[in-house]
């Protein structure tokens, strides 16, 4: 069983997550068009998720599920425990 954090919007962190544990790079306008989310929203959520480690940006505009992304998935992550942003950011 998956453990969100505090700081997460489901199921639309989820089912981002879940789309780029496809394998696949994949920028913001094709992961909002297979998850019926806006552009926007979706850039904003692979932001804060690349703040916390579950996605990483190695492509500019491009965007992969992160070993520690995987693990969160798998239900072996609680996203509450992670280390976010501090308040500089």
């Amino acid at each position: 069983m998956r453990k969100p954090g505090g700081w997460m919007q489901n199921p639309t962190d989820d089912r981002v997550l879940e789309i780029l544990d496809t394998g696949l790079l994949l920028g913001p306008t094709a992961i909002a068009k297979n998850i019926d989310k806006h552009r926007v929203t979706v850039s904003d959520r692979l932001r804060e998720l690349q703040r916390y480690g579950l996605v990483a940006c190695p492509e500019e505009g491009y965007y992969q599920i992160t070993e520690q992304g995987k693990r969160y998935l798998e239900g072996e992550l609680d996203a509450d425990e992670l280390e976010g942003p501090t308040n500089g950011d």
